[in-house]
């Protein structure tokens, strides 16, 4: 995870994000965030591909524990953050997720 965490937010029904998916969410402070379910544990990175402009939540797809951006197919990592596939090579800012009492919470 990047950066100082001081808040934690819970953001939906766990069972809301099937296994495979992806969903965008807004945080308080503005940052929109993807929120990634790979097989059974959850997944928060910034949404916007560091590449380019798109939307990873909106516009990616996920294969396994990689994003792959549909702008100019770069891959990254939603686990670390870490870039895959060129073009990209900037590394996404990644947020602490969990399940509580049934629910997604992010620290951001």
């Amino acid at each position: 995870m990047n950066g100082d965490t001081t808040n934690k937010i819970a953001l939906f029904p766990a069972d809301d994000l099937p296994e495979g998916e992806i969903r965008a969410e807004t945080l308080p402070n503005g940052d929109v965030i993807a929120v990634y379910n790979v097989d059974g544990t959850f997944y928060a990175t910034q949404d916007q591909c560091s590449h380019g402009e798109a939307s990873l939540a909106e516009e990616g797809d996920l294969c396994g524990k990689f994003v792959e951006c549909s702008w100019h197919f770069g891959t990254f990592d939603v686990t670390t953050g870490e870039p895959g596939l060129t073009p990209c090579e900037i590394p996404l800012k990644t947020y602490r997720a969990s399940v509580e009492d049934g629910k997604v919470c992010v620290e951001y």
